[in-house]
């Protein structure tokens, strides 16, 4: 009989794959299919709970039939996510020009990003604190447990023991070893060696003008071929989250994310918190902040929805220079170190919430203010190489409590809800990197005005 419910179940899905692909073929926006698989997976979800129960063995059968779409979408995304970053970075540099404002435009980038990350970690610190939590007063079950001891385990292997043995662990002593992300620091291994072979490239260019346009024609064509491959992968997005969400709904305690409301509710005081501080710079920059929102927004949902800033880099990219008026170098530039440097949501507001909750635990006074300076100084710092697409707070958390001396295995009380907050994390990592594009532009003079003015958003932002 179970295996009859299991067929059924899987059935169901499949019957929701077919009205996405449907909307497909009729040309319904990318974002709406987007959106309607949300939709569908969240019902689908609660429909499985409900009916089944969370501990029903009919649900454990079925949720590994769903990962091959949801898990499956999650393991392509990795797959692009290095080649993506690593032929990015150097086309960034193809796309620049020589001269005064190329030190000026990576400096201001690279200011911003982590600039807008020690305040994301200090609003962290400011929300935890005034909703009071404490890790002590969270209910938590076996799973958090088991995930606590996980994570304490796993930990021993990913901090260095120190902090300049931690600065000299991104460097990328193999590269090639890198680009297949064996290593907790590899997304900022691969910028760093991207980096060097652009500087290469300018002082190749700038000796010999046509072998440095020979190397940009072959760049621009594997630029092109890995772009191809990028939105193969984002077409299969809407039924990604579709089995993404059904399996999380699905298997999600509801009592453990009751017990736990008040740290989501937090978490996106939080989040919300710093996305106007990223429309107030937008304003500093004498812009107008709201037509940024309408016309990231789209962007946005993806990545909120997707929970991956990697996978979110395309359409960041076209948003910025399509619609934001931003030149294509530092869209590039903001987009790709976006990824591994200051993640405003994953290595900002997360790690820092978590060093308050946790302080408590083992003595500390989480208001004092020496802690406080220490926890945004360490978090400023740590959110260098956070990854980009799955699992990047979780590092990020693992390198600040650990460097703060605070137990890691806490962290593991947040399981329940992880899903729920990252997906908020993934759309404000977008939007720092985007402000950063567009703020850097303004102030180097290259923003294309006429367009960031200009209301029309109704063109697609990628061909999906």
């Amino acid at each position: 009989m179970s295996t009859l419910q299991v067929i059924l179940n899987v059935a169901i899905l499949l019957v929701f794959v077919g009205i996405l692909y449907v909307m497909n073929k009729k040309h319904v926006k990318f974002s709406n299919r987007v959106f309607a698989g949300l939709g569908l997976g969240i019902a689908l979800g609660l429909g499985l709970q409900l009916f089944y129960g969370i501990d029903s063995q009919v649900l454990a059968e079925t949720t590994p039939w769903y990962s091959i779409i949801g898990s499956g979408y999650v393991k392509l995304l990795q797959m692009v996510a290095m080649p993506l970053i690593f032929i990015s970075i150097l086309i960034a540099f193809t796309k620049m020009t020589i001269g005064k404002n190329f030190g000026k435009m990576a400096a201001l980038i690279l200011a911003i990003l982590i600039g807008t990350t020690a305040v994301s970690a200090g609003v962290g610190i400011l929300s935890a604190t005034i909703f009071d939590l404490d890790a002590t007063q969270i209910m938590h079950g076996d799973a958090e447990t088991e995930r606590g001891a996980y994570l304490e385990e796993k930990t021993s292997g990913m901090t260095a023991p120190d902090l300049p043995t931690q600065i000299i662990e991104l460097f990328p002593a193999n590269p090639f070893l890198d680009l297949t992300g064996a290593r907790s620091t590899s997304t900022i291994a691969v910028v760093i060696f991207a980096a060097f072979l652009g500087f290469a490239y300018l002082r190749v260019a700038r000796k010999d003008e046509a072998t440095g346009a020979t190397i940009k024609k072959g760049l621009d064509a594997i630029y092109a071929l890995i772009m191809g491959v990028v939105t193969i992968v984002l077409r299969l997005t809407p039924y990604g989250i579709l089995a993404i969400m059904a399996r999380t709904v699905a298997t999600s305690d509801f009592g453990a994310i009751y017990n736990m409301g008040k740290f989501v509710i937090a978490s996106y005081v939080a989040l919300i918190i710093m996305l106007l501080v990223h429309l107030l710079i937008i304003s500093l920059s004498g812009l107008n902040p709201f037509t940024y929102l309408k016309k990231s927004a789209e962007t946005l949902l993806f990545a909120f929805t997707s929970r991956s800033s990697a996978g979110a880099l395309p359409m960041n990219i076209k948003t910025q220079t399509g619609r934001l008026g931003v030149p294509e170098g530092i869209a590039n530039f903001s987009g790709s170190f976006g990824l591994s440097i200051g993640q405003n949501g994953c290595a900002g507001v997360y790690p820092a919430m978590l060093a308050i909750m946790i302080a408590p635990t083992v003595g500390i006074n989480p208001l004092d203010p020496v802690f406080i300076i220490t926890v945004i100084a360490v978090v400023a710092v740590s959110s260098f190489g956070v990854a980009g697409v799955g699992g990047g707070a979780t590092f990020a958390a693992i390198l600040v409590l650990s460097a703060l001396d605070l137990p890691i295995a806490l962290a593991g009380i947040l399981i329940s809800v992880e899903p729920l907050i990252d997906m908020g994390r993934t759309a404000l990592n977008v939007s720092g990197s985007m402000t950063a594009g567009v703020a850097t532009a303004r102030v180097t003079k290259e923003l294309d005005t006429e367009i960031y003015n200009n209301k029309d958003v109704s063109a697609q932002v990628a061909d999906l």
